[in-house]
């Protein structure tokens, strides 16, 4: 009898195991996991750094799709997978803005004013921190409350867009090796209409619940 209740516990802790490390959750930790290096290859002199970089980012954005994409196909969905993932981009998006602060892109509009990045990375940043917030306090309200701040069609464009605008700043940092400047503005753009999507899905997602904030 004990020996059957033995390995009964062992079947349950195998399969809340199994349960969470699964595929999507290893991809997850390889992208946090990806950001020291992230960090490295930035300050690396020449094209090199630039193309390592890019790529490493390049590869945490489609693991990004890939994880959910395979949770959902193959059911593989997990609490510490949803906990993980969120925190994982907002980690990435966030060391890279940063990087990009810390070290311009060199086109000829932010030579003469390098705050120009410093404002969307502000914007974007400051709203994930908010949101993340909100969505904390939403879960301690109740399921209705939390599905009115549920990722919405404006928060996947204003992701799609950032996640484009950073790799194309990452790619193009320096001009003198060989990036066209017109690629690096259009980076920069597309960096302020993802704050802009930022600013826009945020008041969305208030107004939802609003009445339910200030009661």
């Amino acid at each position: 009898m004990v020996s059957e209740m033995t390995d009964l516990s062992i079947s349950k802790n195998d399969r809340s195991h199994s349960k969470l490390i699964t595929l999507p959750t290893i991809l997850t930790l390889g992208r946090v996991a990806s950001i020291p290096l992230l960090v490295a290859t930035f300050y690396m002199d020449g094209w090199q750094g630039t193309a390592v970089t890019t790529s490493i980012f390049t590869a945490a954005a489609i693991t990004d799709w890939l994880d959910g994409y395979i949770a959902r196909k193959m059911k593989l969905k997990s609490s510490f997978g949803a906990f993980l993932d969120p925190v994982a981009d907002k980690l990435m998006v966030a060391a890279t803005l940063i990087l990009l602060c810390t070290r311009p892109v060199k086109v000829a509009a932010l030579a003469h004013a390098p705050w120009l990045l410093i404002i969307p990375s502000i914007i974007i940043i400051g709203r994930e921190i908010t949101m993340s917030a909100l969505r904390e306090w939403a879960a301690s309200q109740g399921s209705k409350t939390l599905e009115a701040v549920a990722v919405n069609s404006l928060g996947k464009w204003k992701t799609a867009t950032q996640m484009t605008a950073l790799t194309i700043l990452l790619a193009t940092r320096d001009c003198s090796h060989g990036g066209p400047a017109i690629l690096a503005g259009s980076g920069v753009l597309m960096l302020y209409i993802a704050a802009g999507l930022a600013v826009w899905s945020f008041v969305v997602y208030m107004r939802k619940i609003w009445k339910v904030l200030v009661r």
